[in-house]
């Protein structure tokens, strides 16, 4: 997977009149490779960029970040709340979300929304000893979208939402709530003396700074919340619950 910028350096070269053999010599890339750009065009998905255009840490395309679709605020949601980005050879990055197999609507609802945020990333799902699954797909683009990736655990770091990414969870609170709880919460029924039941939310997240992005998307739908320490986070009212059955509900 060659970023932009190398694309056009090589077209540019063909343009000059260098032919694919002269090309590779040059640039190190794979002569036949060359050879198909030139005979059909750059790769789908990886059209001619500019360098001067190109984004400083991937390599492509400038990100227009306020323009990403609504599932990227769900998958910030599962990312937050059980994933993680990791680093593999030419600079390429694997986003992995565990999950719980039990939940196949919320497998798929995380694969969709990796090729809906990143169409031309190659993603999969691994199974899991104790009903787990990773859910993963690879760019380069994974750490200029999440830019809380970095060396360590999240709750040994601190975890703060850029600007770009507080407008879409403004947008849209419910989906962040919905991939939060996808990933570290569930919806469970609370008994009571009596026969007395009732539904609740929880969310358990060891990181306060987590903990603290999904308190304020609470506090962005009007949601009652309270806090458990160390790590829960509890919607309990009736009408909190009902407001959150219609972003959430069981998992499935």
């Amino acid at each position: 997977m060659h970023p932009p910028e190398r694309v056009h350096h090589a077209l540019e070269l063909a343009e000059r009149g260098l032919n694919p053999t002269e090309i590779s010599r040059l640039t190190g890339m794979h002569r036949r490779t060359i050879s198909d750009w030139v005979r059909h065009g750059p790769p789908r998905g990886r059209t001619r960029v500019d360098p001067s255009d190109a984004c400083p840490g991937c390599g492509w395309a400038a990100h227009a970040f306020d323009e990403l679709p609504p599932a990227y605020t769900y998958l910030l949601g599962l990312y937050l709340g059980d994933g993680c980005i990791s680093a593999h050879p030419r600079d390429v990055f694997r986003l992995r979300i565990v999950l719980d197999t039990r939940y196949p609507q919320i497998l798929r609802e995380c694969e969709e929304a990796m090729h809906t945020v990143l169409p031309q990333s190659k993603f999969g799902r691994v199974k899991r000893p104790y009903n787990c699954a990773d859910v993963y797909s690879y760019s380069k683009a994974w750490p200029c979208l999440f830019p809380q990736h970095g060396p360590g655990r999240k709750h040994e770091r601190s975890i703060v939402l850029s600007d770009w990414q507080s407008r879409h969870v403004v947008r849209e609170p419910g989906l962040l709530l919905r991939g939060l709880i996808h990933s570290d919460g569930c919806r469970f029924i609370n008994t009571g003396r009596g026969g007395w039941r009732h539904p609740r939310y929880t969310f358990c997240n060891v990181s306060d700074d987590i903990k603290r992005i999904f308190c304020e998307a609470c506090d962005l739908l009007g949601l009652h919340w309270t806090m458990a320490p160390p790590k829960t986070v509890y919607v309990s009212r009736k009408a909190d619950v009902a407001l959150l059955d219609e972003f959430v509900g069981p998992k499935t």
